[in-house]
Formats: structure tokens, sequence, C-alpha cells
């Protein structure tokens, strides 16, 4: 059998190649997946940047733990304590103390942070030209030095370069002269009248001295775990664990597209070579041998292909690292490490899935009969299609009504609208042949010979309309379902957001700082207005005993928040909210108006609140409401103000404008449209990954099957030819049929992606949220251009190709 598959490969190859394509491409990819994943596992820890020469760091709170039955919970607290005078006195006596500070600088270069210029020895830095601040106006930049004399106007006051910094270590950085971050040094008396309030500090004394003084009201840390006390230290674990996402992400759609695809090209095969097996079969062959040589052919091609693909994998994996390093995606310091399991695991998944997809096709090669030589192929779907079609369709629905009735808000995660569509996508794909007759006879009724004629070869080679549409199916469908997922999402979260907001301005102040009190008296001031002074914050629930659950907040008083908001409450009122207690959402396991729950504000204060009302669990965005005395330490980073009977907008905005200082004044509608909730980044590059490998494997698999099509029609057109069509004629023909298959795939794709968008827009009517089905026009539509042009291609050139020929030699008649 191994001796006939290798020359019925070697003599076939063109109907194979698709399938190499594919699980050559799919391996490599899977390559590049693992490897990043066993790199990302292996990745050494950050090494501390701001505090790299600092003997000892001690650092405020900034973790809740909740001891639970199965061990303690932590998490991080929205606003940490500043560190208590005691202990900074205390630690005073053990030897000398500095303390740090840091906050944003709008102005001058991009992403400025203020530091004291006394914490500059630890990072370190050195002064590359000028000298150290001596006066408040004074300050060092890190960078170029030709910023030295430069003035700089910024929000915290006109300041004058004297010195600029380069730090240590950190020549292969980005931007080796700035290094880390874009920092910029008052003098220490400035830093302290600019940010008050310490949380950590730099101590020169013994660590074990350190630890007893602090005790359990700090962190004392020394070592590599100086990096806590770096800004944001958790960015390369979260970058990593994102990077990891996506690549897991793309890897699940390339084996789900890689089976399909592999699946689809044999089974075609199959179907051509239906004549072929029946011959073998007249000669004595047995089943179970056309069986074994269907899949030493699967074997052979999943084995070259595994291995090239591995091949190309470890070529393009050093080169991806080093692209989403740069993009952002990964950490600067990222690499591809020395790893063997991603390619033993990348080739003999590569090799099982070249067996899935033929294991089907080899068990129709077997039960073709002797008298199937001299018939026609029905076309009709086979029984064990038909059942595995209706057992997925089932199980989609089914699926999808427990979720809905159980759980709506699983329909709206990441991962769940990314892997339920292939469900339905594959439920359609199997089933396809049952609607595409109908379909196609639908798409070429109109009365012209052209159209006769597509008509006649669509309706009578089901099998091959159906391999030739599913690749089309799959690809608009995964565009629909994904892109219309998330643009109905960020259309349903910008209902609930104009919804809530019924303020005639918003306020907000620059990013990174607060509304201070002298802005809150100058905007209080402002004639005809009311105004609702909020601040961002979260509290910690104990779910079940041991889940230790983040919800994020806003503080704000009652009176002012119902006059400026418009919350979406299922029980309670908004002015029952008070000091005592709370306002949550349906998400919550207890939410009932009049039941109190413990919790944990944002700098760790536990507390037992009262219900006093309960939001819609919406989109995720209802978040809980206190008023400020529960959310110690949160600044005030925005204002509704609503306008009172007979104030002029015009005069007010105008009052706004000046009282608020650095702050922007936005009406409600620009407040909306500058907020309007979008895709983030990674989650944006993924579903463009996985449309990517969708479209890649549709076109691979569009172009195999019309080719192969093409070639084993090579009578029809002689016939054609014969019968006095002229070449022309006969090139028209293939570029409708190819139309015509892709518009069928097309539609059937845009009904798939139509069903997956209603069960979500039933799941956000479930959740109390006003539906808003978006579906993603341009994107489907591009997808159907770029299929349906690269079917023409691959259907008219085979063809011009084949009528290069006489009409008789090619029907293989004398001539």
């Amino acid at each position: 059998m191994l001796t006939v598959a290798l020359r019925t490969l070697r003599t076939r190859w063109a109907g194979f190649t698709g399938s190499f394509v594919a699980l050559c491409l799919g391996v490599a990819l899977l390559t590049v997946t693992g490897l990043a994943l066993a790199s990302s596992a292996t990745a050494p820890e950050r090494r501390p940047e701001r505090f790299a020469a600092a003997p000892v760091v001690v650092k405020s709170q900034d973790t809740l733990r909740v001891p639970t039955p199965i061990g303690d919970r932590t998490a991080r607290l929205a606003h940490p304590r500043p560190l208590p005078a005691a202990t900074v006195t205390a630690l005073r006596k053990l030897g000398p103390v500095v303390e740090d500070r840091s906050f944003p600088v709008r102005g001058g270069p991009a992403g400025l942070v203020g530091h004291p210029w006394s914490t500059a020895a630890f990072a370190p830095y050195d002064l590359t030209a000028g000298r150290a601040p001596r006066t408040a106006d004074e300050v060092a930049l890190t960078g170029d030095p030709s910023r030295l004399g430069r003035r700089l106007r910024t929000d915290r006051g006109t300041v004058r370069v004297v010195g600029t910094l380069t730090p240590r270590g950190f020549e292969n950085a980005v931007d080796p002269l700035r290094g880390f971050e874009n920092a910029v040094f008052f003098t220490d008396t400035r830093a302290a009248r600019l940010a008050p309030a310490v949380h950590q500090l730099v101590v020169t004394a013994d660590p074990a001295a350190v630890r007893r003084t602090v005790g359990g009201s700090a962190r004392v840390l020394t070592g590599d775990a100086r990096r806590l006390a770096d800004a944001d230290p958790g960015r390369d674990s979260e970058a990593l664990t994102a990077m990891n996402a996506l690549f897991g992400t793309a890897g699940g759609v390339t084996a789900f597209v890689s089976v399909f695809v592999v699946a689809s090209t044999f089974a075609f095969a199959v179907a051509q070579r239906r004549r072929e097996f029946a011959l073998l079969r007249t000669t004595g062959a047995t089943p179970g041998q056309i069986r074994r040589t269907v899949l030493a052919e699967a074997l052979t091609v999943g084995a070259l292909a595994s291995a090239a693909g591995c091949a190309l994998g470890s070529h393009l994996a050093p080169r991806l690292a080093a692209r989403v390093a740069d993009e952002g995606l990964a950490p600067a310091w990222f690499t591809i490490g020395d790893h063997t399991w991603p390619y033993h695991a990348a080739f003999w998944t590569g090799l099982l899935v070249a067996l899935a997809g033929a294991t089907a096709a080899s068990w129709r090669a077997g039960r073709t009969a002797p008298t199937a030589a001299l018939r026609e192929d029905s076309g009709r779907i086979t029984p064990g299609r038909l059942l595995c079609g209706t057992a997925l369709l089932l199980t989609a629905a089914v699926t999808l009504v427990l979720t809905l009735t159980g759980d709506p808000g699983d329909l709206l995660h990441r991962k769940t609208y990314i892997s339920r569509p292939m469900l339905l996508i594959t439920a359609a794909a199997l089933l396809a042949p049952l609607v595409l007759r109908p379909l196609t006879r639908l798409l070429t009724c109109l009365p012209t010979t052209v159209g006769m004629l597509v008509r006649a070869n669509t309706a009578t080679g089901v099998r091959r309309t159906a391999a030739r549409a599913a690749p089309v199916l799959v690809t608009v469908a995964l565009a629909g379902s994904l892109l219309g997922t998330t643009a109905t999402l960020n259309r349903a979260k910008a209902a609930e957001a104009g919804d809530r907001t019924t303020a005639a301005f918003v306020l907000t102040p620059p990013p990174g700082t607060g509304f201070d009190d002298a802005t809150l008296r100058r905007l209080r001031a402002v004639p005809g207005t009311d105004i609702s002074p909020t601040s961002s914050t979260a509290v910690h629930v104990l779910e079940d005993g041991v889940a230790l659950v983040r919800s994020e907040g806003r503080a704000a008083t009652p009176a002012a928040l119902a006059a400026t908001t418009r919350l979406p409450l299922t029980a309670g009122r908004v002015s029952d909210l008070d000091d005592d207690s709370i306002i949550v959402n349906g998400e919550w396991r207890r939410h009932r108006v009049g039941e109190r729950v413990r919790v944990w504000l944002g700098d760790g204060t536990p507390r037992t609140l009262r219900i006093a009302a309960v939001l819609t669990t919406g989109t995720g965005d209802n978040g809980v409401y206190v008023t400020p005395r529960n959310a110690p330490g949160a600044a005030i980073d925005r204002i509704d103000v609503a306008l009172r009977d007979g104030a002029d907008p015009a005069a007010v905005a105008t009052a706004l404008d000046r009282a608020a200082g650095p702050g922007r004044v936005l009406t409600r509608e620009a407040w909306l449209r500058a907020t309007h909730p979008e895709t983030n980044r990674t989650t944006r590059l993924g579903l463009l990954l996985v449309l990517g490998i969708a479209l890649l494997y549709t076109g691979i698999s569009v172009a195999n099957t019309m080719v192969m099509g093409t070639s084993d029609r090579a009578r029809d057109l002689a016939v054609l030819r014969l019968a006095g069509a002229t070449r022309w004629q006969v090139l028209r023909l293939a570029g409708a049929e190819a139309l015509t298959v892709v518009a069928a795939g097309a539609l059937l794709g845009l009904a798939v992606a139509a069903v997956n968008l209603a069960g979500l827009t039933g799941a956000l009517a479930l959740l109390s949220v006003r539906p808003a089905l978006a579906f993603p026009w341009q994107a489907l539509g591009t997808t159907a251009t770029a299929c349906a042009l690269l079917a023409v291609a691959s259907a008219v050139v085979p063809t011009a190709l084949a009528l290069r020929r006489r009409p008789a030699t090619l029907a293989g008649l004398r001539e």
C-alpha cells in the first residue's frame, strides 16, 4: 500500500499540494507558538531599575491579604496608604533615609515622571552634562544633552533644565540615553510640595534591623525584590500573559482550520478518485486496502509537511519574538530560548491532524463499490456526515440555550466568543450540501446560457461545490462572528455610558492627576450648575469563603450623583447611599437590598456595609458605588456638571473652562465620543491574527480545490468546445461558477455569523443592556472580495491552460 501511495502522490501531486502547504504552515505556527510559550515560562525575572543601587527599599503595604480555609488570598490595593510618620521617624534612627516620590509631569517630552533629586543616585544615574537642580525652578532631565539650558512649560510650573542624566546598565534599551523612564528630577523640597505623601523610601541600614523596625506596617525589599518598588512592577508578567493568550488562541485556530482544510481536501480527492477506487475493487482490492492506501498517502504528506513546518518555524520564531517585543506585546528583553519539546509537539500534532483529516475520507473510499465505475456520483450527503453535522448543530444550540438561561454574561468573555463559533461553523460546513443545491439555483436564476450551465454544474457536482464553498464559509463566519461580537459589545457599552450620563458637561483632569480642593471650590462657585465630583476606587469581597473578588467602583456624594447620573437600578434608590452602605451589581453573590456584606476598601480597610441599591449586571462596566469616606486616598478624576433651569450653556462652559485650570471641559456628546469603547490593542491584534490565519488557509484551500476541480473536468471543457462554445465563453463559465460558489459560501458564513450574533444580543437583553447589533460589513465585503478574486483566478487560469490543447485531444479522442 505504501508503494501505491507513493506512486499516487507522484502522479497526483497537484491534488495534495494544498494539504501539504496547509499542514506546513500550521506546523510552523504551532512550532513558533510552542517556542514562545516555552521561552515565556522560563523567562528571567526583571531586575531592579530605579533602585538598582539602593541598599534597602521600604514600601508601604500595597497588597491585601485575606485568610481563607484554603490559604491566604491576595490582591493589589487600589489606594495603598502612605508610610506611617512613626515608621519613618523610627527608620531615621537606623541610618540615612531618602524619601521617594513619583508624580506625572505634563509638558515637555512625553511621559515625564517627576522625582526628588536625591533618588537619582539609586538607579544609578550619571550626570552627563550640567549640574544638579538647586532651586525650585530648576530640573535635571534624562535623555539628550542638547536640552541643557532650555526652559519647559509644564503643569508643575515653568522650569529650566540645568542638567541631563543617563542611567547605567541600559545600553541595550530602545533609547539608551533615556533608559527605562523619561524622568525629570526636582529639588527634594520642591518634590515634597508637589507630592506630599510618601509611599516608599530608601534606608541605608542593616536589612534585619529595618524589618524589626517596620514590623507589618510596610514591606522591606532587598536584592531582586527591589524591582517591586519600580513603576508598574507587574508589566512584564502581564505582557507575557497577554502574549501567551495571543499565541495560544492562534495555535487553537490553526489546529482547527488545519483539520478542516485537510479533511476537505482529502474528501474532495477521494470523491474525484471514486472511479479509480472502483476499478481497484474490481481487480480484487479489499476495502481495508483502499483505506490503508488513503491513510498512507495522508501519513506521507503529513510527515513531509510536518518536518518542513518545524524547519520553517525554527527560522520564524526569533523574527516573531523580535517583532512582538518591538510592538510592545512582550518585554523588550524577550527572546526565543533553546527548547526541543515544541518541535516534537508540533511535528506529532501535524501528523495527527493529517491522519484525522483523512480518516473519514478513507472510510468513504473503502465503501466504494466495484460498480461505481459505471455510474455517476449522486452527490448525496453521506449518513456519517449528516449524523455528525446534526449532532454538532444540536450541541451548539443546547449549549447556547443553557448559557443564556444559566450565565448569559459568559458569552461576553473573549475566550467564549472566540471558541464558541467554531462549533456552529463546523456543523454548517458539514450540513452545507443540504442547502447548496437550492441556494446555487437561486443565485443562478438568470435566464442566460451561462447561468443555466452554472446551475447545472453546481447542482450535479454538489460534493465539488461543497468542498469549494467550505473554506469561504469558515472565513466569512469567523470574520462576522469575531469582529461583529467586538463591535456589538463596544456599541452596547457606549449605549450604557450614554444612558447613565445625564450631565451637560464632564470635566477630567490631566492623565495621572486629580482635581485639588482649590479647583473644586472654583467650580462650585460657577453659577447655574450642580457638580458631582467622583473618584475611581475599588472594593474587594470574599465570595464562598475562598474567592477574593475585586470590583471596580466610584466614590460619589449621593445627592450630587442622582442629579447628574441615571444609574440602571433593579432595586433600591441612589439617595439611600450613605457612609454605612454600598451600591452593588447583580453579579455579586449577595445582592439584596438591606443585606450586609463584608468588604475591604481600596486602602485595605475592612468594613461591613449595607446594600442600598442594586445595579443591573450589564456588560461588566456597572461597578459599585460608595461615598467618599469609604474611598480614602482616591483622587477626584471626574466631575459631572448639570445645568439648572435658565442657565446659559455657553456662559457656563466658559466659566467652567476658566475654573478647571489644566482640566478638560467636554460637553456630554464630546465626552461620550472621546470615551467611546474600543477593542484593546492585544485583543484587536489577536483577532486580526486569527482572521489572517483563516484567510490564508482559505486561500490555500480555494486555490487547491479550484485547480483540482478544473483538471478533473477536462473532458467537460472539451465537450463544450466541440459543441461550439468559444474559448471566451468557456472562461466566462469557469469564472461565473467560481463566483457562484464563493457567493454561496459567503451567504452561509453570513448566516452562521448572524446566528452567533443573535445569541450575543439575547445575552445582552438578559443582562438588561439595550442590544445594538453591529455587522462588520466592510470586513465581510473585503473578505468575500478577496475570496472571489482568488477563486476566479484559480478557476480561470487552469481552464485557460487546459484550453490551449485541441478539443479532440482534450476529450481523449483521435483527430
